[in-house]
């Protein structure tokens, strides 16, 4: 504000000098009165650029902030009626321009800003709803890639959302035509772009989920402006779209537009003609797909096939090597060899035993006495008892005694003994 402006405040609050001696006493609510009546009419419409704190919406849906700058600040209030239009959520810490009445609130007399209208300070309102929105739905979940579903590959029934009369369709239903003409296209008529799009596109969503046969969705539009493709940025259609059970392609604009629309969608198509080409293939496409599955099933087969024969023909192998006959033959042969590895055995085992008898029979002859008087000596035997005399004092002159030589026995009689 001017000097010269802040100077005529100043007059119109002055009030007239009086006499200390002759007083004139206002009330509180005088004075407040008084003082409102001049802010309203020196201050019919403000603009003030400053930084929005302590923000808060009660159930009312009024809503009420401090705008504020380095040094002060001043109480602020915008009504529900005037702040549902708003694009953007107001909150702490956001420098603003608004646009508003001053006002002084008589019971506090406290005075305040009524905003009329508020936007943004260096950013847009759109764009700042559209970054708020976003970093919410995210935060939400809606983008997540692990709840995105897969286009059909085939799919007979194809249901588009998009303005009637708009180059969208038209270019939807070129592509359909040339690559399969025999699909079924089904139409929702929505505006794409003002105050009742937002609304009739969720509709048409939740409308043809409810609808038999249709495998997919797309919606979209051509090109346009940020203000042009708002509806797409609109919760109500995120929300609509995150809830459909048909996946759902996202043709909104030209490539380098980006809504969010096409975060939340299945797929996003740069263009409603590449929507159109990656809902369908082309019939040259899948004919060339079909003979190479066709070659790979072949070859598999083949493949297979000499693999069971391989197989079978080891089969054949075991069940000749078991069956009566060659169970039998191979007993037979195990027989025969556990009957020469007896007899060899046997021989050793007799042979051996062979062995240790002779050996025995040696030991034996070697201390046999009549090896003894082999080499001349003879044995002497009283009779008739047969004992073996060792002493000559064992017998009496005249009595007979048997002498055993090498070969027969001499019965002699004793003549004399000698010691």
């Amino acid at each position: 504000m001017k000097n010269d402006s802040r100077e005529h405040f100043v007059d119109s609050l002055s009030f007239p000098l009086l006499d200390p001696l002759d007083r004139q006493v206002w009330t509180v609510s005088q004075l407040t009165s008084r003082i409102k009546k001049i802010l309203e009419k020196n201050f019919p419409a403000i603009w003030i650029e400053a930084e929005i704190s302590n923000f808060r919406r009660p159930s009312s849906g009024h809503m009420y902030f401090t705008l504020k700058d380095e040094s002060c600040q001043i109480n602020a209030v915008m009504f529900r009626s005037l702040n549902q239009l708003l694009r953007f959520e107001p909150e702490d810490g956001l420098a603003v321009l608004a646009f508003g009445t001053l006002s002084l609130y008589e019971r506090r007399g406290e005075y305040q800003i009524n905003v009329e209208y508020l936007e943004p300070k260096g950013v847009g309102a759109l764009q700042l709803a559209y970054e708020q929105l976003k970093g919410r739905l995210a935060r939400e979940g809606l983008f997540d890639r692990t709840r995105k579903r897969p286009i059909p590959l085939l799919p007979r029934k194809i249901g588009v959302i998009t303005s009637p009369t708009g180059a969208a369709i038209r270019d939807i239903l070129q592509v359909l035509q040339r690559r399969f003409a025999n699909l079924e296209v089904i139409l929702y008529p929505v505006q794409v772009q003002g105050e009742t799009a937002a609304g009739e596109i969720a509709r048409a969503i939740q409308e043809m989920n409810d609808w038999k046969g249709i495998e997919v969705l797309i919606i979209g539009r051509g090109g346009g402006s940020i203000e042009d493709l708002w509806a797409f940025n609109e919760e109500i259609v995120a929300r609509a779209i995150f809830a459909s059970k048909i996946p759902i392609i996202s043709a909104v604009g030209h490539e380098t537009d980006f809504t969010i629309a096409d975060f939340v969608a299945d797929v996003r198509a740069p263009t409603p003609s590449a929507a159109a080409e990656m809902v369908i293939s082309h019939k040259d496409q899948l004919r060339q797909r079909v003979d190479e599955l066709l070659g790979r099933i072949l070859s598999s087969v083949r493949l297979l096939l000499q693999g069971q024969a391989t197989s079978v023909s080891g089969l054949k192998g075991r069940l000749q090597a078991f069956s009566p006959a060659g169970m039998l033959r191979l007993q037979r042969q195990e027989l025969s060899a556990l009957r020469e590895r007896l007899n060899r055995g046997a021989q050793s085992h007799l042979r051996g035993r062979r062995e240790s008898f002779q050996r025995v029979v040696e030991k034996l002859g070697a201390l046999s006495p009549l090896a003894v008087l082999e080499r001349g000596f003879s044995l002497c035997m009283s009779l008739p008892s047969f004992k073996i005399l060792r002493d000559a004092g064992e017998v009496q002159v005249g009595d007979e005694v048997s002498v055993r030589l090498h070969r027969g026995r001499l019965l002699c009689q004793i003549k004399g003994r000698e010691r």
